[in-house]
């Protein structure tokens, strides 16, 4: 017992001082970057919700990985890696244990365990991917007078793939320090433009502000800005819709170009768009270098405006991308003199006003090598740590120790709780959270009826599903093993 103690001390001592050698050699501040200089810029700050120092180990971790640049792809590759290094530990297990009898319980109880760590990886996965608009994610401080930060992509569930309602979208960017936000649901915008006239008309605080939009699936995407009125895009060609845009004084972005390249970039300037995305943070954080070149370069050389597209959903990566407009007096403006001055912005194609700011938290990578990206991206969260990010990850392994040593040092308690036992409990905690998602997104069908979404009832299927599937099992493994003497 002596020597597992000591063991176990020599690796949580060894523990928290790799954490602070990374933490202090390999240092990574976290920062906003102009995207469109790749500098760092120096009027804006990181701030970091107390609620995520205090459960650094856990809340940390899950964002670090979110706001990773290809961010499902790792969380794939994330599961491989825990399936490596399960195997690897119940072989050196399996074959330093001599007792024929114990041999043959431990692996019987680690084939009963990988279906549960598979299981609770996708829980990981589901929290981080769905539940990315309750975490307490990293935020902007503006701390520039004449700038305000605006996003010009942003979809509610009355998009196809939308997962967020209305108010919950202009609470997110309330959140993340927006000033204003168009919300550009695809292929619609009368529900957008009665949300703008509700708070035109004082139902909701003005700030921040909220502008019709809409995102047009024609050719290629394209954000419709500063729609006052409705009219019908359904089946009409990009012309006759942008025709229609400038009809209400509004602007027009191509979104993810390259996604597809339908049309080349010479065809939307000659339609007479503003400008282009330069970024976007729903495909992947950062756009591969080769496409980010093409349109940078395009738009300069033909005064076109670039601008950074959040695109969320209500699901995907947290914030990661703001557009800073300078405006001057921005609070002293009406609403409408407001939304006049960010079309303004944009219609000028006048750059030097408009800042594509970056949360930046890593180097930049590409997706040669992903299958080890989750080993970087580990090595990467625990160099962007500051003292009292290190000091919680410190805590809550001591107080891990602590309880460790008050459970091994009884036997009552040893034989109640072990780690068998509280994999099982999690898989069936894990099981009920996936069922309450699915059931939350099925009650949401009927606020959507009338619209296009389907991504309601296709993600409440998989959950319930899954969820069922593992809280039968999870509850079949636990039962027998809290039965078992």
């Amino acid at each position: 017992m002596g020597e597992i103690n000591k063991n176990l001390r020599n690796f949580i001592g060894l523990s928290i001082l790799a954490i602070i050698a990374i933490a202090t050699i390999f240092h990574f501040p976290v920062h906003i970057t102009d995207a469109l200089t790749l500098e760092t810029a120096t009027d804006f700050d990181i701030h970091i919700s107390i609620w995520r120092i205090l459960f650094e180990p856990i809340l940390g971790l899950m964002l670090f990985f979110n706001r990773g640049i290809y961010a499902i792809d790792e969380m794939q590759f994330g599961l491989y890696w825990v399936l490596i290094i399960f195997i690897a530990y119940t072989l050196i297990k399996f074959i330093v244990t001599k007792d024929k009898q114990a041999k043959k319980s431990f692996i019987l109880a680690q084939l009963a365990n990988l279906p549960l760590v598979i299981g609770l990886w996708f829980t990981f996965f589901v929290i981080i991917l769905f539940m990315s608009s309750y975490l307490p994610s990293n935020t902007i401080v503006n701390n520039s007078p004449n700038t305000i930060l605006v996003t010009t992509h942003t979809h509610t569930q009355f998009s196809h793939d939308g997962l967020i309602r209305q108010a919950d979208l202009w609470k997110w960017h309330k959140y993340n320090n927006f000033d204003a936000f168009f919300i550009t649901d695809h292929n619609t915008h009368d529900q957008t433009i009665e949300f703008v006239q509700s708070q035109r008309n004082g139902n909701f605080p003005m700030e921040p502000l909220v502008m019709g939009g809409e995102e047009f699936s024609g050719s290629n995407h394209l954000s419709l800005l500063g729609l006052k009125r409705k009219f019908d895009t359904h089946g009409y060609s990009d012309s006759t819709v942008i025709d229609s845009v400038r009809a209400n004084n509004g602007a027009v972005i191509v979104n993810h170009w390259f996604d597809g390249e339908h049309m080349s970039l010479e065809y939307y300037k000659n339609l007479g768009v503003d400008g282009f995305e330069i970024e976007n943070t729903a495909t992947e954080t950062s756009y591969d270098r080769k496409v980010y070149h093409k349109i940078k370069d395009f738009c300069e050389k033909n005064n076109l405006i670039m601008n950074g597209g959040l695109d969320f959903h209500g699901y995907g990566n947290v914030c990661t991308i703001w557009n800073g407009m300078e405006i001057p007096d921005w609070h002293k403006l009406s609403p409408e003199k407001k939304e006049e001055a960010i079309l303004d912005v944009i219609k000028s194609r006048d750059q030097n006003k408009l800042k594509v700011l970056m949360y930046t938290d890593r180097p930049y990578y590409t997706d040669s090598y992903l299958f080890w990206s989750p080993v970087f991206t580990f090595f990467n969260y625990f160099r962007t740590l500051n003292v009292v990010q290190v000091l919680s990850w410190i805590f809550w392994i001591l107080l891990f120790a602590f309880i460790n040593s008050k459970i091994s040092n009884n036997e009552e308690l040893k034989y109640k709780i072990t780690v068998n036992k509280l994999i099982a409990v999690a898989g069936i905690a894990s099981a009920l959270f996936m069922l309450w998602l699915g059931f939350s997104y099925h009650t949401e069908i009927q606020n959507v009826l009338n619209s296009d979404n389907d991504v309601y009832e296709e993600y409440s299927t998989i959950l319930f599903y899954a969820g069922s599937a593992f809280l039968i099992y999870s509850a079949i493994i636990t039962f027998f093993r809290f039965k078992n003497k």
